[in-house]
């Protein structure tokens, strides 16, 4: 049976899983959560560190969201020494414009914005994470993603990871050697059922659902496996 692990999106943490029934793996992306923050970040240093973290090497199954999904198929390369057999990559945004990199690369160069109280950093997690309405404040996946210090907080998130640019989603997906399939929620605004079919020919649309299809109804998104 395979190792299910799960990959989530930009501004999130793993913590954002725990709706998912165990096991699985469920490690933060570097530079968000409780994970060090990287030089530089590419899809390919993200995937290189998820790796390390891996205790299972062989027969992994993953599910990533988003900024995730584009690391699994990072992983599913087969250059990271881990044996992957199935990747679906949820929400990935695979058009970008010279202004959405532009507004990226300017918010990878903005400096740590520090909060005075929780609530108002707990508010800017939830917004830049994309969990808003979605997830209460309290919740343990907003804990996890702040840091305080001296009476102040900010969000664990590295300001830098905003800038690690367009995927090559053809080239990635040609070099998976794995069963790749590209699923997205109906209302999701990051991407169209059209786009993902001309990228692959294995495209589910889950009716109903958005951006975070598996925050919203994990088992949905599961039994696309």
């Amino acid at each position: 049976m395979s190792t299910l692990v799960l990959l989530h999106g930009l501004g999130a943490n793993g913590r954002v899983w725990d709706g998912w029934p165990q096991p699985r793996l469920a490690p933060d992306l570097a530079g968000h959560g409780s994970a060090p923050a990287l030089p530089s970040y590419t899809f390919s240093s993200m995937a290189a560190a998820v790796a390390e973290t891996m205790t299972v090497r062989r027969e992994v199954a993953l599910v990533g969201h988003s900024l995730g999904g584009v690391v699994a198929l990072e992983l599913a390369s087969g250059k990271y020494g881990v044996q992957v057999e199935s990747v679906i990559a949820l929400g990935v945004k695979c058009t970008w414009s010279e202004d959405d990199l532009g507004r990226a690369n300017a918010l990878a160069q903005k400096p740590v914005a520090w909060f005075d109280t929780k609530q108002d950093a707990a508010a800017r997690f939830l917004k830049v994470s994309g969990l808003q309405g979605l997830v209460d404040p309290s919740d343990r996946a907003v804990e996890h993603g702040l840091n305080e210090l001296d009476g102040r907080w900010r969000l664990a998130m590295d300001p830098g990871t905003f800038g690690i640019g367009a995927p090559d989603m053809p080239a990635l997906i040609a070099a998976a050697q794995a069963d790749v399939v590209l699923a997205r929620g109906e209302h999701d605004p990051m991407n169209t059922t059209e786009e993902l079919q001309e990228l692959h020919d294995q495209v589910v649309t889950i009716n109903g659902l958005g951006h975070n299809a598996h925050v919203e109804d994990p088992e949905r998104v599961l039994s696309i496996r």
